[in-house]
């Protein structure tokens, strides 16, 4: 397919991991032969682990391990994609037709949450970072726990060592207190790199209409995502997903709204990535011009990233 692709998250990382698979062509919801079918192909490929059954030698050891995949991963298949950390490197792995792959972190637990960390992490690619998982932590609490808590005195010192680092910070997953906390203080465009819009499905999982607009106002870009349960309440369908992008873009989110399928982390409405090409058309039937659908497909995550 000829259209441009550009996603903000996957967990097919942490499946190569733990289920041994292949990264070049599975039967999961994302592999590279699939990602090369784009015109152009750019994708965070989020390092993962939960929190539930942590390791024995500890969360910053799985990074390492998880690290290794993707390194391994993107050496065993260099003709199909390339490792990228900067705006030129996204660039030239897709004039060389390759699919970029971009790092990113799932939980600051994974880090320690500790700020001296963020700099193993900058060395290896890691490109973004959520502050939280569904659990609380050192940082700040989650959607799902201690959803009052915002970030502390440690939590802003991680936000500042990531930013100065050029680092991303991702805000899918975290407390609204943490991310209005987040707002007061960025110096940067924050991302919530697979979230949806709260007014269309009332999941705390997605932003309010007022979140949209303070991210946006950060120069930052929301990635749809495409999990059943926070497009609709039941039976979610390629017309939720278009309901949710209209919505943001009536909020003006023309250049601040982007993909972020959740691939191989949930049940979506598509079996997998190569069903995008029906939503490009759902919005195009719908009388949206090529050059705004290229911003939403491409571009706008493209710009924060570069």
């Amino acid at each position: 397919m000829a259209i441009p692709y550009f996603d903000a998250h996957c967990d097919t990382i942490s499946a190569c991991r733990w289920d041994g698979r292949p990264l070049r062509e599975n039967g999961g919801q994302l592999d590279l032969m699939r990602l090369k079918r784009f015109g152009k192909a750019a994708q965070l490929f989020a390092m993962f682990f939960n929190l539930s059954r942590a390791p024995e030698d500890g969360m910053f050891a799985e990074a390492k391990r998880q690290q290794a995949v993707f390194a391994a991963e993107l050496a065993k298949n260099a003709d199909l994609a390339a490792p990228c950390r900067t705006g030129a490197e996204i660039a030239a792995a897709n004039a060389e037709g390759k699919v970029a792959a971009i790092l990113s972190c799932e939980g600051a637990e994974l880090l320690n949450c500790d700020p001296d960390k963020l700099d193993w992490a900058h060395e290896v690619g890691v490109c973004a970072v959520n502050l939280t998982w569904n659990h609380a932590n050192f940082l700040c609490g989650s959607n799902v726990s201690e959803t009052g808590r915002g970030l502390n005195d440690y939590g802003r010192a991680f936000v500042r060592r990531a930013q100065a680092l050029d680092i991303v910070i991702d805000v899918s997953h975290c407390s609204d207190a943490a991310f209005w906390d987040l707002v007061k203080m960025t110096e940067r465009p924050i991302i919530a790199s697979h979230s949806d819009a709260r007014a269309c499905c009332g999941h705390p999982r997605n932003l309010t209409d007022d979140m949209f607009r303070a991210l946006c106002e950060t120069g930052g870009v929301a990635g749809i995502n495409f999990y059943r349960d926070f497009l609709a309440e039941k039976d979610a369908t390629l017309d939720d997903a278009v309901r949710h992008i209209e919505h943001f873009l009536d909020l003006g989110g023309e250049k601040h709204l982007g993909l972020g399928g959740d691939w191989d982390g949930c049940n979506p409405i598509f079996s997998g990535v190569e069903g995008l090409g029906a939503l490009w058309d759902a919005l195009r039937a719908r009388g949206w011009d090529e050059a705004l659908l290229a911003d939403l497909f491409y571009n706008n995550f493209l710009r924060v990233f570069a």
